[in-house]
């Protein structure tokens, strides 16, 4: 073929996300190939580029064909489901690449396969990028975050296709590259995390004021639009105001309160929290909300229960919990609480990226990644151009808790959130997120915990020894001899 009709780049997985993503990057004017398995999904997205503009995209009904309409070095993003749909993807496609073309995975991939691949594919002369992409269906279309880890000679060969793809806020593209390795699929795997957490505070802010206020869900509409133009302005709290303000069409009320409550999940949050637990970081909110999403799953245990227990004697104290509620202060109370324990969440996220990147020798910037989280992702939201500015002033802050300016707002709200989950608590009503949170504000704090005593019996049951506060060492007690001893001395005096 002809230089003149190569495309620039070519995308293979013709789902809603990968269709929406070539026709972005077609409308960008970057010439794409698009090739799919099922050849309908082929003609459907050509289909597509024709009626939203007669865009710069060709369709292909074979892998050769494909590859051989991409111009040289041939960039390849592939969009099928993770695991061995990938493997068999680039088997299929790298049987017709040349030495220093590039395989880009846009898909929710665990770090470690794309490090395999990273290997497989140097071994064939190929590049390759891990490339997590937010922002579902409409950032696709729209403008995602991306987040592109691997090969940085594969990364400066689509750099100016992903600049002018990506989402674009006020200080640039919401794109960079991430750094070696699966840096870009775990940096996306901890975002998801995060967005768990997100999402469950949302839920239990919601429960909240549902449950003890008495809110209706037009009440709560117009509380989430107020949200929205202040601290906690964001695309999950936009979206949830606009949840409540849709009607059933199949019956009277709003269509939210007609949704089975079972929240399905895809892995993504389980492996942040099984990386947390193996780099030995704290993300107790971000474990609540998947915890919270396996309870859910047991919805007719969940009714068994909740009948048990009524007959045993449980009483729910909702009722008493509204009497007397101000309800104009518990609004502005759950707001304070919402962000004091959402800057929790994102504190848990960081850490465990940083921990990640010293454990890897990654070098990631946390200020950054906070940046091109500012438009086109899921978590998107106005204060990370703060968080990104926590971590310019002090690239080696410990926790965002400590950054000064968000340790003053900590401080501010912290009275509001201590009554927030004392009156759910009182009220019956669990909201684990908001607890975990506040729980990890306290013992984080505290430059004194009871761990003291656990160690002691970690020595006197397993010989684990122990430091002391006063002398330098490793010391081990005989703890059951000397108690012992001390008991027979004292019955001894008497």
């Amino acid at each position: 073929m002809e230089a003149a009709t190569l495309s620039r780049i070519g995308l293979a997985g013709l789902a809603v996300m990968g269709q929406n993503l070539a026709l972005n990057i077609a409308e960008k004017g970057f010439p794409i190939s698009v090739y799919n398995r099922t050849t309908s999904k082929v003609d459907e997205t050509v289909d597509r580029a024709k009626h939203e503009g007669h865009l710069p995209l060709t369709g292909h009904h074979n892998p050769r064909d494909f590859i051989l309409s991409i111009e040289r070095p041939r960039s390849v993003i592939i969009l099928v489901k993770a695991g061995a749909p990938v493997d068999q993807t680039i088997a299929t496609l790298s049987e017709h690449m040349d030495q220093g073309d590039c395989i880009i995975d846009g898909g929710n991939e665990w770090y470690e396969n794309t490090e395999r691949r990273i290997q497989q594919a140097n071994e064939k002369g190929l590049l390759y990028l891990g490339m997590g992409v937010s922002g579902g269906e409409e950032g696709a279309r729209n403008g995602p975050s991306l987040m592109p880890g691997g090969s940085y000679e594969a990364y400066k060969n689509i750099e100016d296709i992903v600049r002018k793809v990506a989402a674009q806020v006020e200080d640039g593209p919401c794109v960079t590259y991430i750094g070696e390795g699966g840096s870009g699929n775990f940096v996306k795997m901890v975002h998801n995390g995060i967005e768990y957490g997100d999402m469950q505070l949302i839920s239990e802010a919601y429960d909240v004021l549902k449950t003890v206020g008495g809110l209706s869900n037009s009440e709560l509409a117009e509380i989430f639009d107020e949200w929205n133009r202040g601290e906690l302005e964001s695309f999950l709290i936009e979206i949830t105001a606009d949840i409540f303000k849709v009607k059933d069409e199949y019956g009277d009320g709003e269509l939210v309160d007609k949704i089975l409550d079972k929240t399905g999940m895809k892995g993504t949050g389980k492996w942040t929290v099984q990386q947390a637990a193996e780099l030995s970081v704290a993300a107790p909110t971000i474990a609540a909300s998947l915890d919270c999403r396996y309870l859910s799953g047991l919805k007719e245990e969940r009714e068994a229960a909740a009948g048990v227990l009524k007959e045993a004697g449980l009483k729910e104290d909702v009722g008493a919990a509204r009497v007397g509620v101000d309800k104009k202060r518990l609004i502005d109370d759950v707001r304070q609480a919402l962000y004091a324990s959402k800057v929790c969440s994102y504190a848990q996220g960081m850490n465990l990226l940083r921990a990640k990147s010293n454990e890897k020798g990654w070098n990631l910037n946390l200020g950054e990644l906070a940046r091109i989280w500012k438009g086109g992702c899921i978590i998107r939201a106005v204060f990370l151009d703060r968080i990104k500015k926590a971590y310019q002033r002090n690239p080696n802050l410990a926790s965002l808790v400590v950054d000064p300016e968000f340790a003053k707002e900590m401080v501010q709200r912290q009275a509001a959130w201590r009554r927030v989950v004392g009156l759910a608590i009182s009220a019956g009503i669990s909201t684990p997120g908001m607890c975990a949170s506040l729980a990890y504000f306290d013992t984080y704090r505290r430059a004194r915990l009871p761990a003291n005593l656990v160690q002691a019996q970690r020595d006197l049951f397993g010989a684990h020894t122990y430091e002391r506060i006063d002398r330098p060492g490793s010391f081990h007690t005989e703890w059951t001899k000397l108690a012992r001893k001390s008991a027979d001395g004292v019955a001894a005096l008497r």
